[in-house]
């Protein structure tokens, strides 16, 4: 039994870093650049095989150059790869600026990740009815993302991100929604509610509308953690942050990772924290990751 089914986006990441992010209408020199692999539903799976746990990805590369690249560090990490599909035309693309203060810009062309559509996962829905956890994003059509939660029989986790047109019911599968606070404001207006002025009212509310359990992630001040009657705010490992890119998708990967070791949600939060500031240290998105037995920020 595969613990983790991943279906979501395999990228390559173009990335420039840069003094400062351009304004409209202005061309800056770079101080660097590269291609490497990302995704977020890459990144999720390469973060939670390099922790430890059996991974398997469901997702799609096209037939160009970037295709090895996408799926270098996910073969390197074991994430079985065997429902992962080249289709015509181009590999998904992020084209991604990091500034000296480690923020960064990013814009993402779907390419492959287009083809992950209701036929498509369905094609896919054994090896996603056989995890114990199934993990969502925002990258893939809409009907792949219902098609995959209609084949799941374990927990559903869903980072909706970015924040996407998706079944209200489908989405309600989610334990936990884990969004950050902008995308948490998103999916309150999305099901007809006004965003609150905090993260931990934001959570409630989420919890209100009929959510199992959310996590609201705020970068360099922590995480929120709401479940039942419970919100329990996440302080943030303290560092000196890099590049921020891919940050996200190291707690989002680290949390689900110790969710199928039993954990419960709060202190997966806590671990999952630990992981996405040991990303923020170092360049890049998968290569930043760290691997089991890695020392953690406190």
């Amino acid at each position: 039994m595969s613990a983790i089914a991943v279906v979501g986006s395999i990228n390559a990441d173009l990335f420039v870093l840069v003094e400062r992010h351009p304004l409209p209408g202005e061309t800056l020199i770079g101080a660097d650049g590269g291609v490497s692999a990302g995704g977020k539903g890459a990144n999720q799976a390469v973060a939670a095989a390099r922790l430890g746990s059996d991974v398997r990805m469901v997702g799609a590369v096209g037939s160009d150059a970037y295709a090895d690249t996408a799926l270098e560090h996910l073969r390197a990490a074991g994430v079985d790869l065997s429902a992962v599909t080249a289709e015509p035309g181009a590999t998904g693309l992020a084209v991604i600026t990091v500034s000296d203060d480690g923020e960064n810009t990013i814009i993402v062309v779907p390419g492959a990740n287009a083809s992950l559509d209701d036929a498509r996962v369905t094609a896919s829905a054994d090896p996603i009815a056989a995890a114990d956890i199934v993990l969502l994003q925002g990258e893939i059509p809409a009907s792949g993302f219902s098609a995959a939660v209609r084949a799941a029989t374990g927990r559903v986790v869903v980072n909706l991100a970015p924040v996407v047109p998706v079944d209200r019911d489908d989405l309600l599968r989610a334990d936990p929604l884990v969004v950050n606070e902008h995308e948490a404001g998103l999916v309150l207006t999305m099901f007809g509610a006004a965003p609150a002025e905090s993260e931990e009212r934001m959570a409630a509310r989420l919890i209100e509308l009929g959510f199992a359990s959310v996590v609201v992630t705020r970068g360099a001040r922590g995480a929120v953690v709401a479940e039942g009657n419970q919100v329990v705010a996440i302080p943030p490992a303290i560092v000196e942050s890099v590049d921020s890119t891919g940050a996200g998708d190291a707690f989002v990967g680290a949390l689900v990772h110790r969710l199928a070791a039993g954990d419960e949600l709060v202190p997966a939060a806590r671990f999952a924290g630990r992981v996405g500031a040991f990303a923020a240290t170092r360049r890049g998105a998968q290569t930043s990751y760290p691997h089991a037995g890695d020392a953690l920020p406190e």
